[in-house]
């Protein structure tokens, strides 16, 4: 079933956090830096947790849960499967940069996402938003407000074609592929046929949340 929905000019599943998860908000994290480079995140400590920067403001969010892996790794197998014959494009797991042209403000880890190889080749790395073909986040818990307004914009300005947020507990997947798209909701299943994939990957929602979560 796809249901299109609308709040405004804002797509939303679930509660919105009104705690952004910014660094002035992590104990311990320097409240006075208000713009953020890459090679500052570079020197933070590893904690499991995974910082981004978007424009020089920094995003954390929590370790992932299990729950969030497993469905991470059920897209992602759903993907390689259908593009490894292809030879044109390939499924990518974060942790793996992902950036805007100014590299040095900007880094994000989308859980899942799909590039487009160049004459068989994979893009220089960190990759660009323009590479990806399709990003996939699977919904934070603590601030999907992140996921559904900050990363959704950020995206679908800066090349990406396709976007998908998975809620884990509805077992639904929100589509989106423009900024002005209200954007739709799936819980049976998710088609996805970008310019030179010959066949559609077709997504048994019901069939993925069960090999994930039960």
């Amino acid at each position: 079933m796809v249901t299109s929905w609308r709040d405004g000019n804002l797509a939303w599943t679930g509660v919105p956090s009104r705690n952004p998860h910014t660094a002035e908000h992590i104990m311990g994290m320097p409240a006075a830096v208000t713009s953020w480079t890459v090679e500052m995140l570079d020197a933070l400590e590893d904690d499991g947790q995974r910082y981004e920067i978007i424009d020089g403001e920094l995003f954390v969010t929590p370790v992932p849960s299990d729950v969030h892996q497993f469905i991470v790794l059920e897209f992602a197998t759903r993907l390689h499967a259908h593009l490894r014959l292809a030879g044109i494009a390939r499924t990518v797991v974060s942790p793996a940069d992902v950036r805007k042209p100014n590299r040095t403000r900007n880094r994000v880890q989308p859980d899942v996402f799909v590039i487009r190889l160049f004459d068989g080749k994979r893009p220089a790395y960190p990759y660009a938003l323009s590479d990806l073909m399709l990003a996939i986040e699977v919904e934070s818990p603590s601030n999907p407000e992140l996921d559904y307004r900050v990363k959704r914009a950020l995206y679908l300005k800066h090349g990406v074609p396709e976007y998908w947020v998975v809620n884990p507990t509805a077992r639904i997947v929100s589509r989106f592929r423009t900024v002005e798209d209200p954007g739709e909701v799936f819980n049976e299943r998710i088609t996805w046929q970008p310019d030179g994939i010959p066949q559609p990957l077709e997504i048994d929602l019901p069939a993925l949340f069960t090999d994930a979560l039960d």
